[in-house]
C-alpha cells in the first residue's frame, strides 16, 4: 500500500508544481553536487525572494543603488540554518550567542553564461564559502560552480580561484545590505573557506531541516494512508 501512495505522489508531482524549498532534491550526490534554485541573476535590478508560504517568487524592494548581484543566487532545496549551522559557525568562529537565520541555506553560482532570469533549478557544485555572520545569526553563503561549465568548472575549490573573483564576492555581501550614508555594517565575513567546510555546511543545513520539517513526503504518505483505511 506504501509503495502504491508513493506513486501517487510522483504523480502528483507531474501535475502540480512543487514548492522550491521543500518539493525540489538537494540531489543523490550531495553534498558534492547538488541541486539549487535561483531566485535571482546578475541582470536583475530588483530584489527578489523566494515566498515561504506559497513557493513563488516575490518582489522584496528595488534595488536602491548599484549593488547588483555578481551571479546567480538562490538557496539550496531542503536545507535550513538553526542549531547545527549555528554550533559550527560557533565552532570555527571562536564566538559565542550566535542562533541559525532560520532560512534555506544561501548559495551563489559562477557560470560564464548569460542566465538572465531566475525561478529556475540550477545543479552546483560547492567549492566553498563564507562564514558570514548577520545581526548575531549565522549566514552562511555557498559559492558553487554551474556543473559542465567551461569557465569556471576548473576550479575544484575556492582556494583556487583568482582574488578577483573572491574579492567580488566578498564585497558584495559586506555591502549588499547597506543603506546609503550608513557607516555602521551589521555584516561580517569571519572566513573565507574551501571545500571541505562548505561540505559540512550543507551537511549541517540538512540536519537542521529533517529537525525541523521531518520528512515531508513520507508523512504525507502515512496520514493518506490513515484516511482510507477502514
Amino acid at each position: 500500500m506504501e509503495k502504491e501512495f508513493e506513486h501517487f505522489w510522483r504523480k502528483v508531482g507531474r501535475r502540480y508544481q512543487s514548492h522550491p524549498w521543500h518539493g525540489i532534491h538537494i540531489g543523490e550526490d550531495s553534498p558534492n553536487t547538488i541541486m539549487s534554485f535561483i531566485e535571482m541573476t546578475p541582470s536583475d535590478t530588483v530584489k527578489y525572494e523566494i515566498d515561504k508560504s506559497s513557493g513563488f517568487i516575490m518582489v522584496d524592494r528595488p534595488q536602491k543603488f548599484s549593488n547588483i548581484v555578481p551571479a546567480l543566487y538562490g538557496f539550496v532545496p531542503q536545507t535550513y540554518c538553526d542549531k547545527e549551522v549555528a554550533d559550527y559557525c560557533m565552532e570555527k568562529s571562536g564566538k559565542t550567542n550566535i542562533e541559525g537565520d532560520k532560512d534555506p541555506l544561501d548559495i551563489l553560482v559562477l557560470t560564464e553564461r548569460n542566465i538572465t532570469h531566475g525561478n529556475i533549478i540550477v545543479p552546483a557544485i560547492p567549492i566553498g564559502g563564507f562564514r558570514m555572520i548577520d545581526h548575531g545569526e549565522a549566514d552562511d553563503k555557498i559559492i558553487a560552480v554551474l556543473k559542465g561549465d567551461q569557465m569556471y568548472s576548473k576550479y575544484n575549490d575556492l582556494t583556487e580561484c583568482p582574488d578577483s573573483i573572491v574579492n567580488r564576492l566578498r564585497h558584495y555581501f559586506l555591502t549588499y545590505k547597506n543603506m546609503p550614508g550608513e557607516e555602521e555594517s551589521h555584516v561580517s565575513i569571519d572566513a573565507i573557506y574551501g571545500k571541505e567546510e562548505a561540505h559540512e555546511v550543507i551537511r549541517r543545513s540538512q540536519i537542521d531541516y529533517f529537525t525541523k520539517y521531518g520528512n515531508i513526503e513520507g508523512e504525507m504518505t502515512q496520514a493518506a494512508m490513515q484516511l482510507l483505511r477502514p
